[in-house]
């Protein structure tokens, strides 16, 4: 996903093109194991145990040939985005690269609009899924991070250019070369079309792959290779992470629930402002909020005016935001981690006084994810999910597009794949 803010006049209009990474950014090639493989894994526990890790290792490494193995994931074969089972070849494995046996891999929005083909880029068939969690099963011999029964998450990208300055500076998630884990363009692959975690095996470069800390049941985990880092990593640039800070989530949903972790995990003040009366007391009492804002009523936003050090708006959704500025202090951040995609108008009068910022962000860098998954076990933050079967995904997919989610889908990937072929 990508932002820009076009001048129109007087007007500054908020737009999402999501679509523009799908064109430029790309894939990276599948492979796969062999279907007695993933028997013998069918149904680990959600916290994997070392010497599970182990033996699955030793079982699934022994089935990894040079030439590549087969796969089996869960395809969109048009825009009306059923997913339905899907062989298809990962590609051999190199020196520097880790196949890995997916466990878990959560559903985002992203994967919905991909699915449906509503960026325009969709390059069918489509295996979604950047939420991957899983277990490594074999090395390449010129890696040096990762051995066989690692506990490993892989994210949005699984490739860069590694050249530019964005690269260099641990940014890239905002590399013009960025390969995307699911719908991308892999050109150090022959230009393949990469196909992400809704499958039993990930093969990735191991420079795109994070280490899991112990202490992470996986499930709750997954999201936070999208969702967590997409909050964390605007919150440690911009500051939004002192202790005695306030904070403003806008939206309570797959992002903004983790916001509100992260947020008072360090020690900040936090408000949610939401549309939705009824989700006080969830972001009071279950989620640890500071207070609780009715966006669409005046008073209360009224009497929030100037408190705010700044906001991570995560919304999906078109909604006014010229309100929201008006909660924050002179020089206070907003930040737009959603993507609606209908553009948001903002006059410019909202900003100019008090010399407010206005960015977007889309995920992290790998430094960032890493970082956000130590500090996340550290602090015990992790989603809160609905943890599903493969032959579920498609009700799921229907359930996520009317919000009908707490809060985010997790499939479970090894105890359900092998099983509904």
């Amino acid at each position: 996903m990508s932002q820009h803010f076009h001048l129109r006049n007087s007007v500054l209009p908020l737009s999402f093109f999501p679509g523009e990474l799908g064109a430029r950014f790309s894939p990276t090639e599948p492979r796969h194991l062999t279907s007695s493989v993933r028997v013998a894994v069918a149904s680990p526990s959600r916290a994997l145990r070392p010497h599970m890790a182990k033996a699955v290792a030793k079982e699934v490494g022994a089935q990894e040939a040079a030439q590549g193995s087969a796969a089996l994931g869960w395809a969109a074969r048009d825009a009306s985005g059923v997913l339905s089972p899907f062989d298809f070849s990962r590609r051999a494995q190199k020196d520097d690269d880790v196949t890995i046996r997916v466990l878990y891999c959560g559903i985002c929005h992203t994967d919905l609009y991909t699915i449906k083909n509503e960026w325009g880029t969709a390059m069918y068939p489509v295996v979604p899924g950047h939420e991957i969690l899983g277990v490594v099963t074999s090395v390449g011999s010129g890696v040096s991070k990762f051995k066989a029964g690692d506990t490993v998450g892989v994210g949005y990208f699984v490739g860069s250019c590694r050249s530019c300055e964005c690269c260099g500076n641990g940014y890239e998630n905002y590399c013009s070369g960025m390969v995307l884990t699911s719908n991308g363009i892999d050109p150090e692959h022959g230009g393949a079309v990469t196909q992400g975690g809704f499958s039993d095996v990930m093969l990735v470069n191991e420079d795109y792959v994070v280490r899991v800390p112990d202490g992470l049941p996986l499930d709750k985990a997954a999201p936070l290779l999208c969702a967590g880092v997409t909050v964390y990593s605007p919150m440690m640039r911009f500051g939004l992470n002192a202790p005695g800070k306030h904070l403003g989530v806008v939206g309570l949903g797959g992002l903004g629930h983790v916001a509100v972790k992260f947020g008072k995990a360090f020690g900040m003040r936090v408000t949610v402002i939401s549309t939705s009366p009824g989700k006080r007391e969830e972001a009071l009492e279950r989620l640890g909020a500071d207070e609780f804002l009715v966006s669409r009523d005046p008073e209360q936003m009224q009497a929030a005016v100037g408190t705010m050090d700044g906001i991570l708006d995560t919304v999906s959704a078109w909604h006014p935001i010229s309100p929201l500025f008006a909660l924050m202090k002179p020089m206070g951040q907003m930040v737009f981690v959603g993507g609606p995609t209908k553009p948001l108008e903002l006059p410019a009068y909202a900003i100019v006084p008090g010399g407010k910022g206005i960015a977007g962000n889309c995920v992290g860098g790998i430094r960032d994810c890493q970082a956000m998954l130590e500090f996340a076990a550290k602090h015990g933050i992790t989603a809160e999910v609905e943890v599903i079967k493969m032959d579920y995904v498609n009700t799921a997919l229907e359930r996520l597009a009317k919000n009908d989610v707490r809060y985010r889908f997790v499939i479970d990937i090894a105890g359900s794949l092998g099983s509904t072929s």
